[in-house]
């Protein structure tokens, strides 16, 4: 018996040494290929209409016994070949398109590349009366970040084409910078809008410094080069200059959201305060209560709704790592579920 399970552990062992070797041969390979050079991101476009109208169809079916359901999937089938035929005889130009992309921002607007790359794909393909979709969520963050991914959507505004914006959770400060270029803005009842404000922060460690003897020189060329810094002794007259910045950055901001909602009280509503969709129609910073689905949905009933988005190809380490996690993910899961099970089974 003892043999045998000696023998069974160098099997196993054998094993495993051979499938680490083929798992490296194999990194060693995708390597070499990714340093070819990276492969383009595919894009993919969604037809959203189409996915309403596939959920409509089954949902209905759902109700129906088997004998109606399936009279319902052939008078169904029939019309959709009727419609097939009529739009080959019909001319190539098709109804109004409706542009959907996403954009989802952190401090650093990093999502801009994409971003911009899907603005210009939509320029190629977008013709007179379409619209684009922006479903924008946003905290804020820093203000040159933000002012290039606005210029990225007024891009839309100068070639004539409608933008919308939809709001489900925030688009606060530079999100709301962002939001205000659309010509129709729409938000979430409980969604977080406004905050047209300018903040700053920064810790001062120098009192700690001197307490034990360092010394730190800050080395400038030109007045105003370093106002505020962390590690040296702040002066009255940096610390005035910093908020005359802040005020100028500010007064920026309030000129950039009044140019593109002139309805806007822009003195009474750039305080930094924000406001829910439902209280915001009221005072102009939206123009329409509602969620993104809503009103895609709705827009689905006109016009043919298109979701689109660039999909980078994962490296094999990439994919490798990401079932790893999963199966890490799905080990922990299991543990606490028995320890929870545990616990119960114990009381």
């Amino acid at each position: 018996m003892l043999e045998w399970l000696y023998h069974f552990g160098l099997f196993v062992a054998e094993v495993a040494i051979i499938v680490v070797a083929i798992g490296i041969v194999i990194g060693l390979i995708a390597r070499q290929k990714s340093q070819r050079g990276e492969r383009e991101a595919a894009l993919v476009i969604r037809d959203r209409g189409e996915h309403f109208r596939k959920r409509q169809q089954r949902l209905a079916l759902a109700r129906l016994s088997s004998a109606q359901a399936e009279k319902a999937q052939k008078a169904w089938d029939k019309e959709e070949k009727q419609k097939a035929k009529q739009q080959k005889k019909q001319p190539a130009e098709g109804k109004k398109a409706v542009w959907v992309v996403d954009f989802n921002g952190d401090i650093r607007a990093s999502a801009t590349p994409e971003l911009s790359e899907q603005i210009s794909a939509i320029l190629l393909a977008a013709q007179k009366g379409d619209e684009v979709v922006v479903r924008l969520e946003s905290g804020g963050g820093m203000v040159h970040a933000y002012g290039l991914a606005s210029s990225q959507l007024d891009r839309l505004r100068h070639a004539d084409l409608t933008l919308t914006v939809c709001v489900d959770k925030v688009a606060a400060s530079g999100g709301y910078m962002m939001a205000c270029c659309a010509d129709h803005l729409v938000a979430a009842p409980f969604a977080v809008v406004g905050s047209i404000g300018v903040v700053a922060q920064i810790p001062n460690i120098h009192r700690l410094l001197k307490k034990n003897d360092v010394d730190v020189d800050v080395l400038t060329a030109g007045k105003h080069k370093r106002t505020l810094t962390m590690l040296g002794e702040n002066t009255e007259e940096g610390r005035e200059k910093f908020l005359e910045d802040l005020a100028d950055t500010h007064a920026l901001f309030k000129r950039f959201v009044g140019e593109r909602r002139p309805q806007l009280a822009i003195d009474d509503i750039a305080t930094g305060d924000t406001w829910y969709g439902s209280e915001a129609v009221g005072n102009g910073l939206i123009d329409e209560v509602g969620t993104s689905e809503e009103y895609l949905q709705r827009a689905s009933q006109q016009a043919k709704v298109l979701e689109i988005a660039f999909k980078k190809p994962r490296s094999l380490s990439q994919r490798l790592g990401k079932q790893s996690s999963a199966a890490i993910e799905r080990g922990v899961d299991r543990a606490f579920e028995r320890l929870a099970r545990l616990s119960w089974e114990k009381h």
